[in-house]
């Protein structure tokens, strides 16, 4: 993640990556493998829709270029027919482009939904282009709105919320882009796919929870990681450590969180049983960020001295917002994860000044479509006003893009099968928000055991936001999933590669939830067998 959005103007990271499937599998007996005419099926229009246009056209694959801020490229993809389907919500003058991608020949009988990343409601040709190379037919949607951190679309010209906009890009268009994908397999194959699954991270792991939640019959799996559920408090909440600063007056640099990070996880590494350079359960550890009050590090070849008010900040921050009377209201950064990723901040200017630089995800979130207010200044909002904001965003939001809805009920009775992994190391949507959705299933749906037939959750020691997508470390997610769909076999573990706090490569088969790796005593610790999976102390 770090690494992939550097091309954010060389400054900003983005909060959300390029999802990458990486599961191909043997063709389906009797797909369509026999060449067919690249042209424009007859598409019914999804209920509320009307299809304003219908084109195809034959592409000769080969290498595809990522469109956007996201960028990215893949090879080696064959030829494929792209159909786009333009559709309206009559009265909304929106105007949604669905693009199905169908290999021209070797389709495996599967279709694919790809998630967006940020604001972008779906695929910028990356994960389209990996799915047809992976046989799959696969469909993606613009929903309307704009790249990755556009938000152009917030707000219509007398400065209130487009509704019609952000229910497109909450829930209805990812539906409508599976309704309209699968149709147009079936016109131009002759047939419907065998099997349908829908993959996506961070925005798109909210949106396959969304088709959990709300549109239960749509795909037979959903592999959603990191998911960016809570929308309406995560959100907020990833401002906090700006407020924070804002209101303590005080800037760490990142040289100097990184050495409060690195201190926390050395003293938490054990906690699983070895020095391994992963923190196994960052909710165990309690590091006391004060433990480094005078610590000198050096900094850019400058030697620095870690102050109280530093101690303050990262502590705050870690802790996650709170009441000005104390009342928690969401979880902070998990111990472990990269603190400069939503506390960045300016050098100091020729004055000496520094200023904080939010990271325009939740900035945006908060100024538009909260406060309904372009120039928010976000640096002079007080700890009650973050307070109000967070509310606000709870009131107006949770049943539009809250996405928390535990009732998954439909979508176990339609047999689908639910996936996600997420990076306990996550700098941009907290790990706890997934966790305690999960626990609230259970308890509107019986308990542990009863939700693990149908949802699983698997946690990644040391892993950044969507660092499971080959970038810092890797997991074979729609293996596994296209595995317990179409065979039955539920996954105990998801095998993964991670990255360790002294950057190294080691395996690790990571835990079902609530589950946590431990390690067996003895053998190699850079190796999975040296861990088995065991119940947490706390449980």
């Amino acid at each position: 993640m770090r690494r992939l959005l550097t091309v954010l103007a060389a400054s900003v990271p983005l909060a959300a990556a390029v999802y990458l499937p990486t599961a191909s599998a043997e063709p389906e007996n009797g797909s369509a493998s026999e060449p067919f005419a690249c042209s424009a099926p007859s598409v019914k229009a999804p209920a509320g829709t009307e299809v304003e246009s219908v084109t195809a056209v034959r592409q000769a694959g080969g290498t595809v270029a990522g469109t956007g801020v996201l960028g990215g490229t893949v090879s080696g993809v064959p030829a494929f027919c792209e159909v786009t389907v333009t559709l309206t919500h009559p009265g909304d003058g929106d105007h949604a482009k669905v693009r199905t991608w169908l290999p021209v020949s070797g389709w495996n009988g599967r279709f694919q939904g790809l998630g967006g990343a940020a604001y972008l409601a779906g695929d910028n040709g990356v994960a389209l282009g990996t799915a047809v190379k992976n046989g799959y037919a696969a469909v993606s949607t613009d929903a309307g709105v704009g790249d990755a951190l556009d938000t152009s679309w917030a707000l219509n010209s007398e400065g209130q919320v487009n509704t019609a906009l952000l229910k497109n890009f909450a829930s209805r268009s990812q539906h409508e882009a599976a309704v309209v994908g699968k149709a147009v397999v079936d016109g131009v194959y002759g047939k419907g796919p065998a099997y349908s699954y829908f993959t996506g991270c961070s925005t798109g792991g909210r949106q396959g929870y969304m088709e959990a939640q709300r549109y239960p019959d749509d795909y037979d799996g959903i592999l959603a990681d990191a998911p960016a559920v809570n929308w309406d408090e995560f959100e907020v909440a990833t401002l906090w450590p700006q407020v924070v600063m804002n209101n303590e007056k005080t800037f760490p640099s990142k040289c100097e969180f990184d050495a409060f990070t690195n201190a926390a996880v050395k003293a938490c590494d054990s906690l699983d049983g070895v020095k391994d350079g992963l923190v196994n359960d960052p909710s165990r550890c309690d590091f006391d960020p004060r433990r480094l009050i005078g610590t000198k590090v050096v900094c850019d070849g400058k030697e620095l001295t870690i102050t109280a008010a530093d101690a303050t900040v990262v502590r705050k921050i870690w802790d996650g917002p709170r009441t000005a009377s104390g009342k928690k209201l969401w979880y902070g950064v998990p111990i472990g994860a990269d603190l400069w990723a939503l506390a960045g901040s300016t050098g100091p200017d020729a004055d000496g000044n520094v200023a904080g630089t939010p990271f325009p995800v939740p900035a945006d979130w908060v100024k538009l479509w909260v406060a309904k207010d372009p120039s928010l200044d976000i640096s002079k909002i007080t700890y009650s006003q973050f307070t109000k904001l967070f509310k606000q965003s709870q009131a107006e939001y949770d049943k539009v893009i809250g996405t928390d809805d535990p009732d998954l009920s439909a979508f176990r009775k339609s047999g689908g099968k639910l996936l996600s992994w997420h990076g306990l190391a996550d700098e941009y949507v907290p790990t706890q928000g997934t966790v305690e959705y999960r626990e609230r299933v259970e308890r509107e749906l019986g308990g542990t055991k009863r939700v693990d037939d149908f949802y699983r959750l698997f946690l990644a020691p040391g892993t950044n936001h969507c660092g499971l997508n080959g970038l810092d470390g890797s997991a074979d997610g729609l293996a596994a999933l296209t595995a317990w769909v179409e065979h039955g076999k539920a996954p105990k573990t998801l095998p993964a590669t991670l990255i360790n706090a002294s950057q190294q490569s080691v395996t690790r088969d990571l835990c079902s939830y609530p589950q946590v790796s431990s390690y067996k005593g003895d053998g190699d610790p850079a190796v999975a067998s040296s861990f088995r999976c065991v119940s947490p102390s706390r449980h």
